[in-house]
């Protein structure tokens, strides 16, 4: 049976979708711009949405159906609304709200949750946790895939014994910097400038720094442990930046990945949170990159292999460099990619074969076909 013939809007109603959004993470501005995305492309005739945020406060608030306030130049951000209560257990789907006053209302049930949260809080597992534990389908990565891919370290450790290389690096705890940062500045004595200073656990390039000299290491492990409490210095890779979008197999089959895309950048700069979100000239996108197929085709099969690896569900989107010498250097898995209009992954995915509104589709199908 396939998951048309068991989703509801087979039944002839629509699949009711509970986008989910916001969040506490420093990404809560690019999550709601990612939903005002979805809010304005999902198919209306399959989909019923419920949009729900959650405030920088850990808050379950019921939002508009409406995209127009998530445009990212207008700083979007969950505003104040009636708290919403998920499912009590897994005897239940049903959604209600409590509004000032106290009173409570029914939303009725719904099929199939969209987490669209990037960053801590949301892309990380934690989330992902909650709806399990109270037994409703949701899009994306499981608890294990979202934490191991959220924690840098981690995922490179994961990857790097899968056999995909990754660029050398060495993770600092808050703690170990602040007790002894010459003792630390001592353990990267291996590593070659210009190195990255990331934290280990946030994403869109949330407080990542590039690194040219020593005189410029403070400033950059201060920036990334003001976001989480470890910091990952990495040596940095000589090659062009290529993005590989991954998307679960239906019904049993493999993953399937899609045509790279190329970031682009000038001379001496790198791709910050401005050039992703901003649109700056200092980066573009090509899609599909130009690249001759052997290499093409060694990504996909990289980028397939770090999905599996992470025990990887519904999508994910694969960083990688390609090195002067055709070598393939793996960066980042994101398991939860950003979907607004000039985000890779819609992108690549667009290049080969599927358009914007038929993704969403797609990745609703695979959260409801999901086994957990």
């Amino acid at each position: 049976m396939t998951v048309a013939e068991l989703s509801p809007s087979a039944s002839g109603r629509r699949t009711r979708v509970a986008l989910l959004f916001g969040g506490r993470s420093s990404e809560h501005t690019i999550s709601c711009a990612t939903a005002g995305s979805v809010l304005e492309h999902i198919d209306r005739e399959r989909f019923e949405v419920v949009p729900i945020g959650i405030t920088r406060d850990g808050r379950f608030v019921l939002q508009a159906d409406d995209p127009a306030p998530l445009a990212l130049e207008r700083v979007p951000e969950v505003v104040e609304g009636d708290a919403v209560q998920l499912p009590g257990s897994i005897a239940s789907r049903a959604l209600s709200v409590t509004d000032a006053s106290g009173a409570v209302r029914q939303l009725g049930d719904v099929d199939v949750v969209l987490p669209i949260l990037h960053g801590r809080f949301g892309e990380d597992g934690t989330v992902q946790g909650l709806l399990d534990l109270i037994d409703v389908p949701y899009v994306g990565n499981g608890v294990l895939a979202s934490a191991v891919a959220m924690d840098k370290h981690f995922a490179k450790t994961v990857i790097e014994h899968a056999g995909i290389a990754v660029a050398p690096w060495v993770t600092v705890s808050r703690q170990q910097w602040a007790r002894d940062p010459e003792a630390v500045r001592a353990r990267l004595g291996e590593l070659t400038f210009p190195v990255f200073v990331k934290p280990a656990r946030a994403g869109s390039s949330v407080g990542v720094s590039r690194v040219a000299t020593a005189a410029e290491l403070d400033r950059a492990m201060e920036l990334a442990l003001a976001e989480d409490t470890r910091a990952l210095v990495e040596s940095g890779v000589a090659g062009r930046e290529v993005e590989v979008g991954v998307l679960g197999g239906r019904a049993g089959d493999g993953a399937r990945a899609s045509l790279p895309g190329e970031i682009v950048l000038d001379e001496g700069t790198f791709y910050d949170f401005d050039a992703k979100y901003r649109g700056l000239a200092t980066a573009r996108t090509e899609c599909p990159a130009d690249l001759d197929e052997a290499t093409i085709e060694a990504l996909q099969d990289a980028a397939i292999r770090a999905f599996e690896a992470i025990d990887g569900s519904g999508l994910a989107r694969v960083d990688f460099f390609v090195t002067p010498d055709g070598g393939i250097v793996l960066n980042e898995v994101n398991t939860m990619p950003g979907f607004t209009s000039i985000s890779m992954f819609p992108v690549v995915w667009e290049a080969s074969g599927i358009a914007y509104s038929d993704l969403i589709t797609e990745l609703i199908e695979l959260g409801l076909e999901a086994q957990r």
